[in-house]
């Protein structure tokens, strides 16, 4: 049996939920809570699991993992059906740029630890810091819906007709902005995407809503 160690409010986390959904794969969820008592990842326990103490991190027979993308696509070689990545290089170096984008780019910004940084350091307010996030999600998601509006390989999802590593970061992404009122309706092509997502059984039993531990 295969263990998540996630948050149901996380991306990271929700990504992973996602891609073990669309594999079919069983999972225990173990929720880690980043607000209760200064927040559970902090604690010895969990930074043995990752010195980071971030989530998710997944635990397996050959092992713990962690970073959401680096846990994907160790899903995705070790269960290759179906695959979240496409079979020419390609198509999976730009179904990695769009992961990334987001990943990388977009999510470390508006990270729960960067707000309580702005908060403890700088002073900022709810509403400052849910303006920060509004600015950084609209700038990179503004510049994925390009990615995805002028190339003819998105299809019904990001890349094709099938959901991707792409997808499985889209649409957390997508929850984050609604979740600060991040502009939208300016972005299409991804509002149409996530709703053929949010149509899939896979992406909506991963929903932050549908968790043990959602409050």
């Amino acid at each position: 049996m295969l263990a998540l160690y996630t948050y149901f409010r996380s991306s990271a986390a929700y990504r992973v939920r996602i891609a073990l959904n669309l594999k079919a794969l069983p999972y225990e969820a173990v929720p880690v809570h980043l607000l209760r008592d200064g927040g559970e990842q902090r604690q010895a326990e969990h930074l043995a699991r990752n010195p980071l103490g971030l989530v998710p991190v997944l635990s397996t027979d050959e092992g713990m993992f962690t970073q959401s993308l680096a846990i994907i696509e160790f899903l995705d070689e070790t269960h290759p059906a179906p695959a979240l990545l496409p079979s020419d290089a390609p198509g999976r170096a730009r179904v990695r740029a769009i992961a990334q984008t987001i990943a990388c780019d977009i999510h470390p910004l508006n990270n729960l630890r960067v707000l309580q940084y702005l908060a403890r350091e700088f002073g900022a307010d709810d509403s400052r810091r849910e303006a920060w996030c509004r600015h950084w999600v609209d700038l990179g998601l503004g510049a994925v819906e390009r990615m995805l509006r002028e190339d003819p390989r998105t299809g019904r999802f990001c890349h094709g007709e099938t959901p991707t590593l792409a997808d499985c970061c889209l649409v957390p992404q997508v929850f984050n902005a609604r979740r600060v009122g991040a502009r939208l309706d300016d972005k299409p092509t991804i509002l149409r995407i996530v709703s053929a997502c949010e149509a899939l059984e896979a992406f909506r039993r991963a929903a932050p809503a549908n968790q043990p531990d959602a409050e």
